[in-house]
């Protein structure tokens, strides 16, 4: 699907779900005999995205004691739909399950963007983060991080990496990387992190900033060379590979992640019943299991922590765009 019309369809949501204020309604628990709307800001399918918010709202519809009906928005033709479901006044009924993408990088890209997300959103909790690991094809003669920068410097312009288009995630990921580290790759942005990815395998580039999952079964095959994952800790997904702050990046990090967030105006009250839900559900064992088969981390947290976690994480972004000489679009 085409970058632009993703994010732009997943921008659009974020400022409609703003102007659906429940401050006229009176504080209360969700009531369960009624369904709870989630929004998912990607495409329906089988994607890693796709299963963590699945495997997640199950568990709080069973916790709650809610139905919870999963919408899936991926740009304006999905709006019409959209308003269908989601009543004009939500009375606490709705939450949105959103990545770092739509959240923070997204808006940041945009040239007229008013969207300030803390007064937009109130935060309920952390769900799970994925971090992105640094890997390399095979056949490029670098096994650490401390080679690979020393083998960019003696080969300038030789090293190539992939991402999933200009300004995605793992492009900027691999800016950061560079602006850490004083060197230079060239950039080779494709429509989606896939066709990225098998290139690599292939050899048609040398590096990638994938996230985890993505790349998981390729390490665990040796199809390719894991470096380092951009994290302050390894990955329990790649045990064996060391993190950035093992490699001496400890501030070069770079995870997708996920949190849960309800419409701003949403009573505190309501606001520690989702959170309290949540952290249970993300306690449970069988659920964590599911969580790190597929590469990521369960989080959980206050809704204070994702409050400070989401300002740093903007500042992060941002610096990384500014670093990257990307142009507002």
């Amino acid at each position: 699907m085409n970058m632009r019309r993703l994010a732009s369809g997943a921008l659009g949501l974020l400022l409609f779900l703003a102007s659906s204020t429940v401050a006229s309604m009176a504080p209360r628990l969700p009531d369960p005999g009624r369904s709870i709307q989630i929004i998912v800001p990607t495409q329906a399918g089988s994607g890693v995205g796709n299963i963590i918010a699945r495997t997640v709202t199950d568990a709080l519809a069973a916790q709650l004691g809610n139905r919870i009906v999963q919408q899936n928005v991926t740009s304006s033709t999905s709006f019409p739909g959209m308003f269908t479901a989601l009543e004009a006044n939500t009375e606490s009924h709705t939450l949105l399950f959103a990545t770092v993408d739509t959240l923070v990088i997204e808006p940041g890209l945009q040239r007229s963007s008013t969207f300030e997300l803390l007064e937009t959103f109130t935060p309920v909790g952390l769900v799970a983060e994925i971090p992105h690991i640094l890997v390399v094809n095979n056949d490029l003669p670098v096994h650490s991080v401390e080679e690979l920068t020393e083998y960019i410097d003696k080969y300038p312009g030789m090293v190539h990496f992939g991402s999933s288009g200009n300004g995605s995630a793992l492009h900027l990921a691999g800016e950061a990387y560079m602006s850490a580290t004083g060197t230079n790759m060239v950039h080779v942005p494709y429509s989606a992190a896939e066709p990225a990815t098998n290139n690599l395998v292939s050899g048609d580039i040398e590096a990638m900033f994938q996230v985890v999952s993505g790349v998981l079964n390729y390490v665990r095959t040796e199809k390719i060379r894991p470096l380092a994952v951009m994290s302050k800790e390894r990955s329990p997904a790649l045990p064996e590979v060391p993190s950035m702050a093992e490699a001496g990046y400890p501030d070069l990090l770079a995870t997708k992640w996920y949190a849960l967030l309800a419409p701003s105006g949403t009573p505190r009250e309501v606001i520690n019943q989702y959170n309290a839900a949540l952290n249970t559900v993300l306690e449970n064992p069988e659920l964590r299991e599911q969580l790190l088969e597929a590469g990521a981390t369960p989080l959980g947290g206050s809704p204070e922590a994702l409050e400070h976690f989401l300002a740093s994480e903007t500042e992060r972004w941002n610096k990384a765009i500014g670093e990257a000489h990307l142009q507002p679009r």
